[in-house]
């Protein structure tokens, strides 16, 4: 009775989607071009702190260069997004609380507000 993914082809509200975020133990997101960036952030963003998801990101993804602490895959190797969708599955919660507060970290640190005063700077230079 068991689904390990389950595939629906809809829309949903943000907040619906959000909730699947949270309650996924796997994000896996895996565009082939430069692309996908704010599910990813999103992804990291809804975790629960005390039980957090693992993310594993293309490292095509613009994302990529930002959330280090993701499993970071080549999106073409399907054996190595496999084998990261496994590490992913049996990571400990000790590694996967590390790796998700440092990508909250750096997503609280670079957050809209930053990008706006560094493109602010970068106009008036």
């Amino acid at each position: 009775d068991w689904t390990p993914l389950r595939y629906v082809n809809q829309n949903f509200t943000h907040a619906t989607l959000t909730g699947f975020y949270r309650a996924a133990a796997v994000g896996l997101v895996t565009p082939l071009r430069d692309g996908m960036n704010l599910v990813a952030k999103e992804y990291v963003a809804s975790q629960d702190p005390e039980d957090p998801g693992v993310l594993v990101l293309s490292l095509l993804a613009g994302a990529a260069d930002e959330l280090k602490q993701a499993l970071l895959v080549n999106p073409h190797d399907l054996d190595g997004v496999a084998d990261a969708i496994a590490t992913a599955a049996t990571m400990s919660l000790r590694k996967r609380k590390e790796r998700w507060h440092a990508m909250m970290e750096h997503l609280r640190t670079y957050d809209i507000n930053h990008w706006r005063r560094s493109y602010l700077d970068a106009l008036e230079g």
